[in-house]
């Protein structure tokens, strides 16, 4: 039982109806350090990543449970991409002291919730207030096969495939901030960006596919994270421009403001689908619901002295794609 004290209170809310703590280690063993979307330590794969209202979220735009949500999916997209099952988490907490008792209840029931639907068990962490809400959380997962998904695993004609289509977070956030009159014309944008609904075993599934190749989530653009795999794994790799699955509202939003969905496709960031690198048949891949829909866009060659990535583009003229990725420095 917790004392009378605010505080305990509040955490002890948090854990009740908690996804249980089981006492399971890592199947496959292995140690790697920083570069990917996760470090692993003994076959655990870790992952931090932390939201920050103003930066990440305001709840102007979302409400407390989307705030929550979007942070949860930015954490588990990271295991999901080494091709890893979120277990457990540790989690910060700082509660803005203006929010009222409302909106600190409902934070509370939906990281409590958020990870409990997903059975991974809170098993520590800390709980403070500020001028500004956060979310702080280390998760950890265990991998579906014997290695984890790797940035540096792509080979010379590795074919390159997104799963689900692109550019919707982006396009909903420049919505907001350019036409919030309009939020209502276009609610799928606006949802996603607030928060995301991601294929979250889509890593795992190719483990269990045994398609081992090279993968990393979306997170900071396309365009950024295609110059990450081609300087990881030391390979040029091209994009096609009309294989990209860029999402029909999005194209429907860049014909009326006159916006070019390229932009939102290889620059939007905080997609978290998943940009992989593959070798196997691509037959494997089709009409799998578990990775959520996959498509290819483009292939990996040899590295020259060349651009990391070009794009072939609908008039045949092939163009550098530079990283653009979102910086919070």
């Amino acid at each position: 039982m917790f004392p009378d004290v605010p505080e305990f209170k509040f955490i002890d809310s948090l854990l009740k109806n908690a996804a249980e703590f089981k006492h399971e280690a890592p199947q496959h063993r292995g140690w790697l350090g920083v570069g990917d979307d996760c470090a692993m330590f003994d076959g655990w794969l870790v992952t931090k990543d932390l939201s920050v209202e103003g930066t990440h979220f305001r709840l102007d735009w979302s409400t407390p449970e989307q705030a929550v949500e979007k942070h949860i999916v930015s954490n588990v997209s990271d295991i999901n991409s080494m091709g890893g099952t979120p277990r457990l988490a540790v989690l910060g907490l700082c509660i803005n002291k203006n929010w009222s008792e409302e909106t600190r209840t409902r934070v509370q029931a939906a990281l409590s919730q958020g990870f409990a639907k997903r059975g991974i068990a809170l098993i520590g962490g800390d709980t403070v207030a500020g001028d500004v809400g956060m979310f702080s959380t280390t998760l950890l997962g265990t991998l579906a096969g014997e290695r984890p998904l790797l940035r540096s695993a792509v080979k010379p004609g590795d074919t390159l495939y997104v799963n689900g289509t692109l550019g919707k977070s982006g396009a909903g956030l420049w919505l907001l901030l350019n036409h919030p009159e309009a939020v209502d014309e276009f609610p799928t944008l606006v949802e996603y960006h607030l928060a995301p609904k991601i294929c979250e075993s889509a890593g795992a599934e190719l483990l269990r596919l045994g398609a081992y190749g090279a993968c990393m989530d979306i997170s900071d653009g396309l365009s950024s994270e295609l110059n990450h795999l081609a300087l990881s794994s030391s390979v040029n790799l091209q994009i096609i421009e009309n294989k990209l699955p860029i999402d029909p509202e999005v194209l429907r939003l860049c014909a009326k403001f006159g916006q070019n969905p390229l932009n939102f496709a290889l620059n939007g960031g905080e997609e978290y689908h998943l940009l992989f690198a593959n070798s196997s048949p691509k037959s494997i891949f089709k009409e799998n619901t578990q990775l959520g829909g996959v498509c290819e866009i483009g292939f990996a060659v040899e590295k020259t002295a060349g651009d990391p990535v070009s794009m072939l583009c609908k008039n045949g003229e092939k163009l550098p794609v530079s990283p653009r990725a979102w910086s919070h420095l």
